[in-house]
């Protein structure tokens, strides 16, 4: 039972640590077109083939 006083605390600090990195990435934009790519890849001007 001793061992829960240490991971509990470690299992909240990572948790805590992935909440952050989502709020910074939230902060940075990076979420804010999803749809972006999709629509782009659907168009007929888009070049699949790679360049020589």
């Amino acid at each position: 039972m001793e061992v829960l006083g240490i991971l509990i605390p470690i299992s909240l600090g990572l948790g805590l640590l992935g909440l952050g990195a989502f709020w910074w990435t939230l902060k940075k934009g990076m979420y804010d077109d999803p749809e972006g790519d999709s629509r782009r890849i659907l168009r007929k001007d888009y070049d699949d083939h790679p360049k020589p």
